[in-house]
């Protein structure tokens, strides 16, 4: 407890780590307050209460209940994301969006800019179907036209005020601005939660109550050594003469991540989840059959739902490692570098091993990525209730996790630059390196 408070000190003793943290905390007062702010000419009283599930859930649980309250942040961050998405995609399929990947600061301006102009575009879309769809007659109080003409101009604006915000934690704050509002998302609805469940047990469940906490720890856990986990690959670099220095000659590690896709691969998988309910919808009057698989997949708690979804997620795995992680390009820049994997050849042969590895490391990610996206529907067997059996696994989870990493991980750089004692009394806090939720 001494080293907690004199850690606390440590932070608030350094001037721009505090004045960080202050701008952090600001700034996700306003994106929370901006939560509650409910689009003009709607009766708050008249807006459906039900959760959903699928993807309308997930996009309500990244907004903090925005969605769900038709505030002017409905929207949130998810456009801006998909935008992301897309032009990351784009950047391995066309060699336009390619080159400019390769151009360093000034192509990295250029597609952020691309960037934002595709998030107006998708926000538009995106802001006539959600006060077309999600918005019932009974809870207007003017006429529909109308409503929608300004509520999408609202809903693009608060859109884009929150990317805003995201970019200005990022340069003023701590942290990664983006990842760290859909986490602020994500824990405004577990106090809620929590409640939820502590009431719905009773005075004589606080035992199975307690367990519940207890698993929530060790799935917490794994989510950090999913996470965190890495293969090192040795790398021995050559001696080089340099004037009348020699450099060179030491030896580093390429560490390649157990889960190298991160949450990408639950997002593309709870995208197309609800295309099979929605197929056979269609039929659903001229068949039981089509009837069945419609409620089977509609529901996340059906476990044909589960079973083609954790297919689809360790599919989405090895598609995204195998286009973001190039075994090539890295085996290039150990040969332009003078560095070498000890007993293999540099060139094809470093790309194949390198290759291999990835592949064997990537089935075991995949597999555990599936368990922990399927943990929420585990935890409803068990009888916990919907809200809370979401912090159990998921995207949510994961996000929460590798956001709070790194997080841990910039003021505890703050303090060993200032040659204080770090968080952690042996070891280092690692965040994720090599991918960021900014760009899922």
């Amino acid at each position: 407890m001494n080293k907690f408070i004199t850690t606390l000190k440590n932070i608030w003793s350094i001037e721009e780590l505090r004045t960080r943290i202050l701008n952090t905390l600001l700034f996700i007062t306003v994106y929370r307050i901006g939560s509650y702010i409910v689009l003009p000419g709607i009766d708050p009283a008249r807006l459906p209460k039900g959760q959903g599930n699928g993807l309308l859930d997930l996009i309500n649980t990244f907004s903090g209940g925005a969605f769900q309250n038709a505030s002017i942040f409905a929207l949130g961050i998810m456009p801006y994301i998909s935008a992301s998405i897309a032009i990351q995609l784009l950047t391995i399929a066309l060699p336009y969006f390619q080159k400019m990947q390769k151009d360093g600061e000034s192509g990295r301006r250029k597609l952020n800019q691309i960037t934002r102009v595709l998030t107006i575009f998708v926000t538009t879309a995106q802001a006539i179907a959600y006060t077309q769809s999600q918005i019932p007659a009974e809870a207007l109080m003017i006429e529909r036209s109308w409503f929608t003409i300004y509520s999408t101009i609202i809903l693009i604006s608060g859109t884009i005020f929150c990317m805003w915000m995201g970019e200005r934690i990022t340069d003023k704050g701590i942290g990664n601005g983006i990842s760290l509002l859909i986490m602020i998302g994500i824990v405004a609805r577990f106090p809620v939660a929590l409640l939820q469940e502590a009431g719905s047990r009773g005075t004589g469940g606080a035992l199975i109550f307690v367990v519940e906490l207890v698993a929530l720890y060790f799935v917490v856990m794994g989510a950090v050594l999913i996470t965190q986990a890495t293969r090192r690959i040795p790398v021995q670099y050559a001696k080089q003469v340099v004037g009348n220095k020699v450099v060179g000659g030491q030896r580093q590690y390429i560490p390649l991540k157990l889960n190298a896709a991160g949450v990408m691969p639950i997002i593309f998988a709870q995208a197309l989840m609800f295309v099979p309910g929605l197929v056979a919808g269609y039929f659903a009057e001229k068949s039981d059959t089509a009837q069945s698989i419609a409620q089977a997949f509609n529901s996340y708690d059906h476990w044909q739902y589960n079973v083609l979804f954790g297919f689809l997620i360790i599919i989405f795995t090895y598609f995204y490692t195998a286009i973001s992680v190039n075994p090539q390009q890295i085996a290039d820049d150990m040969k332009r570098s003078g560095g070498f994997i000890p007993g293999i050849k540099p060139g094809f042969e470093t790309s194949e091993y390198i290759g291999q590895i990835l592949d064997r490391i990537t089935l075991p990610g995949a597999i555990m990525l599936a368990l922990v996206a399927v943990m929420p529907s585990i935890a409803r067997l068990f009888g916990i209730s919907q809200g809370f059996a979401q912090f159990f696994g998921g995207t949510s989870l994961l996000i929460l996790v590798g956001v709070v990493l790194d997080t841990l991980q910039q003021i505890e750089s703050y303090l060993l630059m200032r040659r204080y004692e770090g968080l952690m009394k042996s070891g280092r806090v690692q965040g994720r390196t090599t991918e960021s939720v900014s760009t899922i």
